[in-house]
């Protein structure tokens, strides 16, 4: 009598446990755990705040430092350069003085009113700026621009 007891009680057992993972009341879960997904969002977020200022650097100059305070700007301005050696860039590209028109021209997209800042190299030629700032002129542009760095308290 145990014995058929033990038999019939595991049997019975043993078969709806089979009967669950056969698709008995509870299904596959087959919804999304969104804690993973939004941990990986934060640190890609926090990556990104890091290394942007990294990638804004552009072209480097030596700028002049004066006591001018910052300007307020909404959009991102054409920025030429001059470097030291008297290389010229528009944005970060290298270009030839004698493009500068050309270039300034092609690109204008909000009219002539758009800001232009020039950042020469404290090494750089004075005249090589001025001549640069001449062409800006010279392609129509009148918002001219000197990018200095803010002077520092010793």
């Amino acid at each position: 009598m145990g014995m058929s007891a033990g038999a019939s009680g595991g049997g019975g057992g043993g078969g709806r446990r089979g009967s669950r993972r056969r698709g008995g009341k509870r299904g596959l879960n087959s919804e999304i755990n969104v804690t993973p997904l939004v941990d990986v969002m934060l640190v890609l977020l926090i990556i990104f705040m890091v290394a942007a200022p990294m990638m804004t650097v552009g072209v480097p100059i030596d700028l002049p430092e004066t006591k001018a305070s910052a300007m307020n700007s909404d959009t991102q301005p054409i920025t030429i350069s001059v470097n030291s050696k008297g290389e010229v860039f528009l944005q970060e590209s290298p270009i030839a003085v004698d493009e500068v028109v050309a270039k300034l021209q092609a690109i204008a997209t909000t009219g002539y009113n758009e800001r232009i800042y020039v950042r020469g190299d404290t090494a750089a030629a004075y005249g090589t700026v001025m001549k640069v700032m001449a062409l800006i002129s010279t392609a129509g542009y009148k918002n001219i621009g000197l990018v200095t760095l803010q002077e520092q308290d010793k």
